[in-house]
């Protein structure tokens, strides 16, 4: 199996960060996105990967080349940012493999695969969501999928879907991709995969869902927050380095090559490697790749690789029935 991860995206609402680097690479829960989703993919036993890029891509060839050797890993420039559609059909002359397995790679999930996997049928991955306007549906009959709609207008369906989508006949996908650009075929400007996928139902391939609870998507600031959360809740870290002068609220991740003192860190908190933290007390926050952050108090706050940020404290010596205000 060949697993196809569009990285391409210029992660538009998580700026500042992504002007310099990928949303893929931003930390969370100890690592870069993408690096939990490769985690999983080895632990699923795939070990080939098409990663489809474009923004900055040449540090996400870097990140995978030096970190994850075990993966055969193929690079696919994305030129035109034309939806995720066109994206997986710039990677057909990688499809070696009849089956494949497409994750999107600003999304982290905690879903056991096998099952999916043993039963050689397509699947798509789906959660039951509030508002599906904002997301492909499916449209169930008999346990099999009738219809996909890319983010419809009228809730016809609240099974929305996540960005996980195995694919038992990858010359049927190569089929409906081709017809679809060939075609000009968009929804909302984009040539979409729920369309691609739709035209493959149409076709007769046999399509079902699988359910995905456990799915975080890393697209905003409060997200990418809440992503971490998760992760840290799942496995926080268990380091053997000491930190004599640090109260430790779990859960929390702190690099072995960070540097904290005199401070008060957690909960749901990620310190990166080389960061520096001194005298602060920080709590559901991002400290990036050697960020320094000093006298200060920090929460719900992604602090980027390579900044500095730091606070002072004030003395006071107030009357009775005082009050002031800091801004």
């Amino acid at each position: 199996m060949r697993a196809i991860i569009p990285v391409a995206g210029l992660g538009s609402r998580l700026k500042p960060h992504t002007h310099t680097i990928p949303k893929v690479l931003l930390n969370v829960g100890g690592k870069p996105i993408l690096g939990h989703i490769l985690d999983k993919l080895i632990e699923e036993n795939i070990f080939k990967a098409t990663f489809i890029y474009g923004h900055l891509g040449e540090l996400i060839k870097t990140y995978v080349n030096e970190n994850y050797k075990s993966i055969d890993a193929v690079f696919i420039e994305q030129e035109k940012l034309e939806g995720l559609g066109h994206a997986i059909y710039t990677a057909i002359p990688t499809f070696d493999e009849e089956e494949l397995f497409i994750i999107l790679g600003d999304t982290v999930f905690d879903v056991d695969l096998k099952n999916v996997f043993h039963e050689k049928i397509s699947s798509l991955g789906i959660k039951r969501v509030d508002d599906p306007s904002r997301f492909g549906v499916a449209i169930m009959n008999n346990g099999r999928i009738e219809k996909l709609i890319e983010k419809p207008k009228d809730k016809v369906s609240d099974l929305a879907l996540v960005g996980l989508y195995y694919i038992t006949n990858s010359n049927a996908l190569i089929k409906s991709l081709t017809t679809l650009v060939e075609k000009n075929i968009r929804t909302r400007g984009e040539l979409q995969l729920t369309d691609a996928l739709q035209l493959m139902i149409e076709d007769g391939e046999v399509m079902k869902t699988f359910n995905v609870d456990g799915w975080y998507d890393c697209g905003k600031p409060e997200t990418l927050l809440s992503t971490n959360q998760f992760l840290l809740t799942l496995k926080a870290n268990k380091t053997t380095k000491d930190f004599p002068s640090v109260v430790i609220i779990p859960p929390v991740f702190i690099s072995e090559s960070a540097i904290v003192e005199n401070s008060v860190i957690g909960p749901f908190t990620t310190i990166s490697d080389d960061a520096k933290v001194y005298n602060a007390v920080i709590r559901n926050s991002i400290i990036g790749t050697s960020a320094e952050v000093a006298r200060t108090m920090l929460e719900n706050s992604i602090i980027g690789n390579n900044s500095i940020i730091k606070g002072n404290y004030k003395k006071l010596n107030t009357g009775d029935s005082s009050e002031i205000d800091f801004y």
